[in-house]
């Protein structure tokens, strides 16, 4: 039988993990976060780079990612294997505490696929990144034709 003192106890010590793991999502940022502008309008995919920083005092995995601008987000790495470029989807990002990864051209980067309308340029696209045990982290990228 459980005492409620102890139910108060428990239901206290998950709300304090709770609120430690909201707090943990604010550490995790994007920086200088920007998407290709298409060569055309009609163009359904695009790519996003930027800076991801953990700054939280533990360390966080990146699982995933969504942007209501985009019906489908996922983290891609681009590598030379025999001389021929591959891409291959990420389905973990793990980032050590004060650790950043950074997406560019030709490595680490987001495939934003489906888009829900035209691009422009200067335009804010928001972003959540998803984190590993369910928090996110939100950015916002900016369109621009070439890297800044």
């Amino acid at each position: 039988m459980i005492t409620k003192p102890f139910v108060g106890v428990l239901f206290a010590l998950c709300a304090g993990a709770a609120s430690a793991s909201a707090a943990e999502v604010g550490c995790v940022t994007v920086e200088q976060g920007w998407v290709r502008l298409p060569p055309s309008a009609g163009m359904p995919m695009t790519a996003g780079y930027g800076l991801i920083h953990n700054g939280c005092a533990k360390a966080v995995a990146i699982t995933g990612a969504r942007s209501a601008r985009f019906a489908d987000v996922s983290l891609h790495e681009t590598t030379i294997v025999d001389g021929v470029s591959r891409m291959r989807a990420v389905e973990r990002l793990p980032l050590a505490p004060g650790a950043r990864a950074e997406l560019k051209p030709g490595g680490l980067h987001l495939m934003l696929m489906e888009g829900k309308g035209a691009l422009k340029e200067g335009e804010a696209v928001p972003l959540q990144l998803q984190l590993e045990g369910g928090g996110e982290a939100s950015a916002t990228l900016a369109v621009r034709k070439a890297a800044p």
